[in-house]
């Protein structure tokens, strides 16, 4: 599967299946999915396109994933809470400054509970965490707290 950033939209997420079939995910910053299946004999050719609420999404991610979570595990959906993951490109402002310099926190409600890098995770980063070029943000608030989160994290 290949991720593919999609500034002010979300990210979109390609996977050819083992029949060679190419489907694609377009995760909206809103929460909505586009799911896309493309023609077997044309990959460029769209054959099927559902747009998907964050709902409905989630009601078809459980039907193809069989209920396997620990019960105590919070399903943010149902506290009105998202997760998010955030790419943070080797040419974003952030790029090497501290993570307290970005006032996520104060200013959006919204908190970064991990960072990923190449083949490490970093949990619950501390102000004094530096960002490197490449690092996704594990993002977790409110929908308006990861809008406002990524309208920082975008900044030139």
């Amino acid at each position: 599967m290949s991720t593919t950033p999609l500034p002010g939209i979300g990210v979109k997420y390609d996977l050819t299946t083992r029949e060679h079939r190419h489907l694609s995910v377009v995760a909206h910053r809103d929460g909505s999915r586009s799911v896309n299946a493309y023609r077997a004999d044309d990959p460029d050719a769209c054959a099927l396109s559902l747009h998907l609420t964050g709902a409905e999404a989630t009601t078809l991610a459980e039907a193809l994933m069989p209920e396997h979570r620990s019960p105590s595990l919070l399903h943010t959906t149902d506290l009105g809470l998202v997760a998010e993951r955030i790419p943070l490109p080797a040419t974003s402002y952030w790029n090497g400054r501290l993570l307290g310099e970005t006032r996520l926190r104060a200013e959006t409600g919204a908190s970064i509970v991990a960072v990923l890098r190449r083949t490490d995770a970093i949990p619950s980063p501390r102000p004094d965490f530096r960002f490197a070029g490449g690092d996704t943000l594990i993002v977790i608030g409110t929908r308006e707290g990861l809008d406002a989160a990524v309208t920082i994290l975008e900044r030139e």
